[in-house]
């Protein structure tokens, strides 16, 4: 039976809000995995009263939804109310709680408070929930990235947010946690007694994990060109894969077990040196170029991007699990903007076959989990060319998860509000999980800050730079590109 809530929204105005949580939360709604008695509450600056902020909500966030159903829609309008509450104003957090009731928070009424703001608002926005008695036993806060710009901020971001509430009442979003084919990986590995056997150094050469978009900066300048592809998807969406694609069996699927086990996998990186970080490295940035036919300009020629700027829309690194399972392999990490097609893909590389007996044509077998564009499985074999010499051509078992399981599936947020309401936390960071990311990548960040060197260039709607399909190489790998 669904969980009763209040679920609040920060930055309730905000860009991600309106594309991405309230389309998330109607389809919650639409497919009727909501409480009936649930409610929405944005909250922003402006004293937009509630027919201001559902105009809003009409406006802004009903394009993004596919297939609406006008009367769902009418009826999901109807959980949504709005607030003026500035984030530095402590009196008006008072208003929230005497919004919000007695209940909300208490055991039986979850209360999901969402900060879609920048971090140095979270420290003020916990201390006035927790001055206006908001920081209740059923009280989940949750926090969207960017956590931290390097380890000390990550640190001081979790010291802060746990002054006023306790961990298991945090959730660090991740969404790519919240999609389908991440979560299949853990039933791939650990349903299936074909692959454990082979899931280890002695049967995989390297692992190659990408997050490639043909997409540039947007609108989003002046924030990318102080972010960077390192910290906005390295540090939490390539590692995040990371540690479902090379973590040991959880004791349970719990909410400790799953995070402990990715834990072990990031305290188990082997640490940068000044040598690995330059050889095992590549940043670059994209120039003009093509994409799709269509003429795009360079990075530094975008609005509100410095002309000088030496931040990276591409980063491709190589990493090293120093455990039993892992010694020695490779995994190739790697994402972009600009690249010549949207793809977000997980490939296992298998050794060569050692006493090959067909002369002709072959390579070695490869497992594909892709999240994106489709959703697919795919184990690439080895079979006989038909006819009388014995050649062997590359051939594929595609599951394609979409035909095989063709109903609705929430997305990544819905699937994440719904497991915060239902105080699920195993598919959220832990604190010493993101301090662990951090901590390994902090020589990376310090090594660049010292030198600060050039990236390098890339045309837009290419796959990377020279170097990091050099580094690929020098694995025995050739970038998956489609």
């Amino acid at each position: 039976m669904p969980t009763p809530f209040d679920i609040v929204f920060f930055g309730g105005t905000g860009d991600l809000v309106m594309r991405k949580l309230l389309p998330a939360l109607y389809q919650a709604h639409a497919a009727g995995t909501l409480h009936s008695g649930g409610r929405i509450i944005g909250l922003g600056r402006r004293d937009l009263g509630r027919e201001g902020y559902l105009k809003k909500v009409e406006e802004s966030a009903r394009p993004h939804i596919p297939n609406l159903e006008t009367e769902a829609w009418h009826t999901f309008c109807q959980r949504i109310n709005y607030l003026p509450v500035d984030a530095e104003n402590a009196e008006q957090f008072h208003h929230l709680a005497a919004l919000l009731g007695a209940e909300a928070g208490q055991n039986s009424r979850a209360l999901v408070i969402y900060l879609s703001t920048a971090p140095h608002y979270f420290m003020p926005i916990c201390r006035h929930l927790a001055a206006a008695g908001l920081n209740r036993p059923a009280t989940r806060i949750v926090l969207e990235k960017p956590l931290g710009h390097d380890l000390a901020s990550a640190q001081s971001i979790n010291t802060a947010v746990a002054a006023f509430f306790r961990e298991e009442q945090i959730y660090r979003i991740d969404h790519y946690l919240g999609k389908e084919p991440v979560q299949n990986l853990l039933a791939l590995r650990f349903a299936n007694r074909l692959f454990e056997p082979l899931w280890c150094a002695a049967q995989i050469r390297a692992v190659e994990i990408t997050i490639a978009e043909e997409l540039g900066v947007e609108k989003r300048g002046e924030f990318y060109d102080q972010t960077g592809a390192l910290r906005d998807m390295l540090q939490n969406h390539l590692l995040q894969l990371l540690c479902f694609t090379a973590m040991e069996p959880p004791l349970s699927l719990g909410d400790s077990d799953v995070r402990n086990a990715k834990l072990n996998v990031l305290r188990a990186l082997k640490p940068f040196n000044a040598y690995s970080v330059r050889a095992d490295v590549v940043r670059g940035q994209y120039n003009a170029g093509q994409i799709r036919g269509e003429n795009v300009c360079g990075y530094r020629e975008e609005a509100n991007v410095s002309p000088q700027s030496l931040t990276e829309t591409f980063i491709a690194l190589r990493a090293e699990i120093d455990n039993p399972r892992w010694r020695g392999v490779p995994f190739l990490l790697r994402s972009g903007k600009r690249m010549a097609g949207r793809l977000a893909e997980i490939v296992l590389h298998f050794w060569p076959e050692a006493h090959p007996v067909f002369g002709c044509g072959g390579s070695p077998n490869r497992i594909s989990v892709r999240l994106q564009p489709q959703e697919s499985v795919k184990l690439f074999l080895q079979m006989k060319v038909p006819g009388t010499s014995l050649c062997v051509h590359e051939a594929a078992l595609d599951l394609d998860l979409l035909k095989i399981f063709p109903e609705r599936r929430a997305d990544a947020y819905e699937r994440l509000l719904l497991d915060a309401i239902d105080g699920k936390l195993a598919l959220f960071m832990r604190s010493d999980e993101l301090e662990a990311a951090w901590r390994w990548l902090q020589p990376v960040l310090d090594d660049w800050a010292a030198r600060q060197p050039e990236p390098q260039p890339y045309p837009a709607g290419s796959h990377a730079p020279e170097a990091a399909i050099e580094m690929a190489a020098a694995c025995g790998v050739d970038w998956r590109n489609r």
